[in-house]
């Protein structure tokens, strides 16, 4: 009935509903949807064609009158509504005494996007410094690597088992609350991860090694465990011990502890990656989420930075740094403070997250917006579907019931599975770039390791951080459509592979067979020049001989003396390197110049040529300079340009599915790319790698790592395979091209489809014959 009064329910605010007038809250949530003041007016609903012919046929006289009225509206105005909507429990910021109108400033959208990355960047620094410190954890309680590639699948493994599932029920409560439970869950992995120090203390060797307990500084003792750790490096005949085999016996305890640290870890990663995301973008305009997120993005790639900054710092502290140690950080014993930094990690993660958990459940805004969508459902008008979505399933409590329901959705859902199955193939292709780069660098280019974790460490998230900002603010500003979009995403797809398979060819022909292997072989007694050297246990410590070849180790190379001659080190009587006299090979000279003078070193090791040959420590300098700077501007090209489909990937995958399964569309993803490729894809890789391998370490139970890879092998191997994953990936991401014809990204899409519908209906209603 006309003059109708209709209370509602949220605030108690009355609304006078007349049947042809669209109220305040109407117009207001108009203009706020589209971010004009000029929207059409929307009438009283008179047929059922998703409410676009009534929009277009009973308004249409209105229509002048009512756009003159709106441009009369100016936007101080509209923000005055803003604030004078009064605040209810889902809009208030912070939590129990601690409210009042000086928090509730900051329940805006870019105080959010600004907390969550930069939590988001100590999040990451946290991975960054575990990998930083994990080699002195390893020292410190004897943790075998294989035990330590289990502990780091951890994560991976609670993400398979519950994101999915987590993400289902937390996506319908407090969201900025449940990623604070996600935050406080990283802060007890920090602070699990340090307990094992808490629990057996800095150990009977390190604490040996302090004034307090009566050791004294005595330089003699580095130097006889320098004697010592040499004497494991070069020849020595069945009279002498060499190098033996080690038993590493460490304490279970630790490791368990430490897998449940990463297990935890897992968990809060989950809540943290899939509600922050969906409550960031439920809560700002759609034409402004590509750049926020690519905001966030980009703060979160300065975290490994931070966390490998925070291990070096750490790592020069003695492990008790209460004491004073009597070694330098330079000795083999040395074992820095790893647990500092996880206690300061932890204590900042759980001082961010209670700022995340005073945010209120909805932004102010959006719940304005939501709350006038209620309204228009009262009046009857049907919302579009950007604006509506099945709120009101939405609402509806969570159960065991509806999750299979809202699975077997997703599962329907063809741009997102398709979606997903892209990304599977794509991380997997992208995974042994991720983990072994460092190795490749090393192996292929004959590059120091200090190198090549600068580049990767460095180099290359300076381009992907630049790609993902750089997106994000194009995608903002020119607002291109869905099949845009993916089909930029097939473009970057076709890129990675066009780039993998020219890391293939960017091999080093220098490097090629530049080793000699020289081990002796078990069948063939015949004997070698180091076949009594005991070279079964050395490490791989790579020496160039004055002959200009490169040797496994002073061992293989059958070397019995060393010495020092500023920091090189030079070892003599190497029985497998013919000394020729006045003649040294270039490359052993080029390899000299760099660290002393010629006219010294022969006097430090004697110049008899019966004596036998020299070598110096380090592998022969190969001329694979210009390959190696061609492959790392092929790496920070790919870089870049795989970073900037990562908005647009974002973008996709949110939109193709209702507003209600946000969230747990993306715990989904993440359960799928944990089983599929998170966790399979290094496990597969390592053994490609491990197939090309022509030298492996011997250990007390067996084999040990690999020494020397055949380098043609596994470049064509590696990059080949890696390529086709990636390339499958791409097919799939067609198929998404395919789908999202219809899918509307931005507001302003919405707009011009109820339009275009409306004039549809209209020309079927004109054509119509009498």
């Amino acid at each position: 009935m006309a003059g109708e009064k209709d209370e509602s329910v949220d605030g108690g605010v009355v609304v006078e509903v007349k049947p042809n007038e669209p109220t305040d809250s109407v117009r207001e949530s108009d203009q706020q949807q589209n971010g004009s003041y000029d929207r059409e007016p929307v009438p009283e609903r008179k047929s059922s064609y998703n409410g676009y012919s009534s929009v277009y046929n009973n308004g249409k006289k209105a229509e002048e009158a009512e756009q003159a009225e709106m441009q009369k509206m100016l936007p101080q105005d509209i923000e005055d509504m803003y604030r004078d909507l009064p605040l209810t429990k889902d809009t208030t910021c912070g939590f129990w005494m601690f409210k009042g109108p000086l928090l509730q400033r900051f329940a805006n959208k870019k105080v959010y996007v600004f907390m969550y990355g930069v939590v988001g960047c100590i999040f990451s620094a946290t991975y960054a410094y575990f990998n930083g410190t994990i080699t002195t954890l390893e020292k410190r309680y004897k943790i075998p690597s294989k035990n330590t590639g289990i502990i780091s699948v951890g994560n991976d493994i609670s993400a398979l088992l519950l994101s999915a599932i987590l993400s289902y029920y937390a996506g319908k409560g407090h969201r900025p609350r449940w990623i604070a439970m996600g935050l406080l869950m990283i802060t007890a992995f920090c602070w699990l991860t340090a307990l094992p120090h808490l629990l057996y203390g800095p150990g009977e060797a390190a604490l040996s090694l302090t004034t307090e307990y009566g050791a004294t500084y005595d330089a003699n003792q580095t130097l006889e465990v320098l004697e010592a750790q040499k004497a494991k490096t070069l020849c020595r005949t069945n009279a002498t011990r060499g190098a033996e085999c080690e038993k590493e016996e460490g304490n279970l305890a630790p490791q368990v502890v430490l897998f449940l640290a990463q297990f935890i870890s897992g968990i809060g990663s989950s809540l943290y990656y899939t509600l922050g995301v969906s409550y960031m973008d439920d809560n700002i305009k759609k034409s402004k989420t590509p750049a926020l997120v690519s905001v966030s993005y980009f703060l979160r790639m300065l975290g490994p930075a931070i966390g490998y900054a925070l291990a070096s710092y750490f790592l020069k502290l003695y492990i008790s740094p209460s004491m004073t140690p009597t070694i330098s950080n330079t000795d083999p014993r040395w074992l820095g403070a790893w647990w500092m930094g996880w206690i300061i990690l932890g204590l900042v993660l759980a001082f961010f997250a209670i700022f995340i958990a005073m945010f209120p459940k909805q932004l102010p805004r959006a719940a304005a917006r939501k709350r006038i969508a209620a309204e228009k459902q009262k009046l009857g008008m049907k919302l579009s579907e950007a604006a509506d979505g099945g709120r009101r399933e939405d609402e509806l409590p969570a159960s065991f019931k509806d999750m299979m329901k809202t699975f077997k959705r997703l599962l329907r859902n063809k741009i997102l599975m398709l979606n997903n199955i892209a990304s599977v193939f794509y991380f997997f292709g992208y995974m042994p770039y991720w983990i072994f780069t460092p190795k490749y660098i090393e192996t292929q280019y004959k590059q120091s390791a200090s190198t090549s974790s600068l580049v990767t460490g460095t180099v290359a998230l300076v381009f992907s951080a630049v790609g993902v900002l750089l997106s994000g603010l194009v995608i903002s500003k020119y607002k291109p459509r869905a099949r845009y979009m993916a089909a930029w995403n097939v473009f970057v797809g076709v890129l990675s592979v066009m780039g993998m398979i020219a890391y293939a060819f960017l091999g080093c022909s220098a490097s090629e067979n530049s080793v000699i292997v020289n081990i002796p072989s078990q069948t063939d007694l015949t004997p070698t020049c180091n076949s009594a050297c005991q070279c079964d246990y050395v490490k791989y410590s790579p020496v160039c001989g004055e002959d200009g070849n490169t040797y496994i180790s002073a061992c293989h190379a059958g070397c019995g003396t060393q010495s020092q001659l500023g920091d090189q080190k030079i070892y003599g009587d190497c029985s497998c390197i013919a000394s020729v006299v006045n003649y040294t090979s270039p490359l052993f000279l080029q390899q000299l110049s760099s660290n002393a003078t010629h006219t010294t070193w022969r006097s430090a090791i004697g110049q008899s040529p019966l004596a036998g040959g020299k070598a110096l420590a380090g592998p022969c300098p190969m001329d694979c300079y210009r390959e190696f700077v061609t492959f790392l501007i092929v790496m920070c090209f790919l870089k870049f340009s795989g970073a900037t489909g990562r908005a647009s990937n974002f973008l996709v995958s949110v939109r193709c599915v209702d507003e209600r399964d946000k969230a747990v569309s993306m715990g989904f993803g993440m359960m799928v790319l944990s089983l599929m490729s998170f966790i399979p894809s290094p496990i597969f890789f390592g053994l490609v790698l491990d197939k090309t391998c022509l030298v492996w370490g011997k250990t007390c139970t067996g084999k040990g790592n690999c020494w020397l890879y055949d380098g043609e092998t596994l470049r064509y191997l590696l990059n080949f395979i890696a390529a086709g994953f990636v390339l499958v990936g791409t097919l799939f991401d067609c198929g998404v091209w395919y789908y999202v014809k219809d899918l509307k990204i931005f507001d302003d899409e919405v707009k011009d489809k109820e339009i275009e519908l409306a004039e549809k209906e209209e020309e079927a209603i004109t054509d119509r014959p009498a």
